[in-house]
């Protein structure tokens, strides 16, 4: 079982107020010292990590209207003598979801458009573009690996489960600049690299079915679990399964050799999975219980998140439409 080290300091007269806080949450341990500073005092609490979401909600509405406090969670990797299964049985029954916090902390890093995210983004799109008009599999799949353009979509959708719309702004910009450099550089190589019509790789971003929008829509479910259970090594797959790098790449590396027909079919493929990604993930977040802790904050992520849905959804309906319109006027 997970297990999570709480350490929370807090002016002194809390003590009592916290330690109530923290034994009507059923800790599997309790520690309350004095801290290093005069007035202050440190309450250092293990948890099972499934549970913690509990104890840190009552840990800030206790300490919320005071100053000079501060919390901190850190992973426990291991501890002796090993827990009783009494003590396991008592916390097992509890949600299996990350905290809040723990969660914030994960996805918002995606929405930075950082030197990092910048340098991914340019060496991704080379790596995929290369791949796609070589018909190289491998490659290709190098690069929806590395691509970093899936953690500003989950931050995105982590900004409207709570209400951020700071978050939200800046990962919808982290995500169109993202698109642009790819869709420009792509298009640059385009201009200078004749496209291979036959190649299996290149076409498959120019075709565009009902299968799509499914493997989206799974995926973008899968990566919301994957960050809601601290299961990671899945976003890997997550990120072959519902790439977003190759089809901007090939929508650019098409516009700029002049296959324009052939480059819209790739953006309509683009903006399929970025649709079903933020709606099934929004979606994830919500059954996950990933919600603000205060009233108005839920009131406002609850109109962010009817919103967003509405929205999300809209859209899948107008990407499958456009689908249909396409297979009859082919057909």
């Amino acid at each position: 079982m997970a297990l999570r080290l709480i350490l929370a300091v807090f002016p002194e007269r809390l003590t009592n107020t916290i330690r109530h806080a923290v034994e009507a949450c059923e800790p599997i341990d309790l520690k309350i010292a004095q801290d290093g500073e005069k007035g202050l005092r440190t309450a250092e609490i293990v948890v099972s990590a499934d549970y913690s979401q509990k104890l840190l909600d009552a840990l800030q509405t206790a300490l919320d209207r005071e100053d000079g406090w501060r919390i901190n969670v850190l992973p426990v990797e291991a501890t002796l003598p090993r827990l009783s299964e009494e003590e396991i049985d008592r916390q097992k029954s509890q949600r299996k979801t990350t905290a809040r916090e723990e969660i914030y902390e994960d996805v918002a890093a995606g929405a930075n458009a950082d030197g990092a995210f910048l340098v991914l983004t340019l060496i991704s799109t080379v790596v995929a573009t290369i791949g796609l008009n070589e018909d190289n599999v491998a490659v290709i799949i190098g690069a929806m690996v590395i691509a970093p353009l899936l953690g500003p979509n989950l931050a995105f959708s982590l900004g409207a489960a709570l209400g951020d719309l700071g978050l939200m702004r800046k990962a919808a910009v982290t995500t169109g600049v993202g698109v642009a450099m790819t869709f420009a550089l792509s298009a640059s190589v385009g201009l200078v690299m004749p496209a291979d019509m036959e190649s299996t790789e290149l076409l498959r971003r120019t075709n565009i079915g009902y299968g799509d929008i499914v493997l989206a829509l799974a995926s973008g479910a899968a990566a919301a679990l994957s960050v809601t259970s601290r299961l990671a090594s899945t976003l890997v797959g997550v990120m072959v399964a519902v790439a977003l790098m190759p089809p901007a790449a090939a929508a650019g590396f098409l516009a700029g050799g002049g296959h324009f027909s052939e480059a819209l079919a790739a953006l309509i493929l683009l903006a399929a999975n970025v649709v079903c990604l933020n709606l099934t993930s929004q979606l994830v977040f919500l059954w996950k219980g990933v919600r603000p802790r205060k009233w108005l904050e839920r009131r406002a992520a609850d109109n962010a998140v009817r919103t967003n849905l509405v929205v999300w959804g809209l859209l899948v309906i107008v990407v499958a439409a456009i689908i249909c319109v396409r297979a009859q006027l082919a057909g």
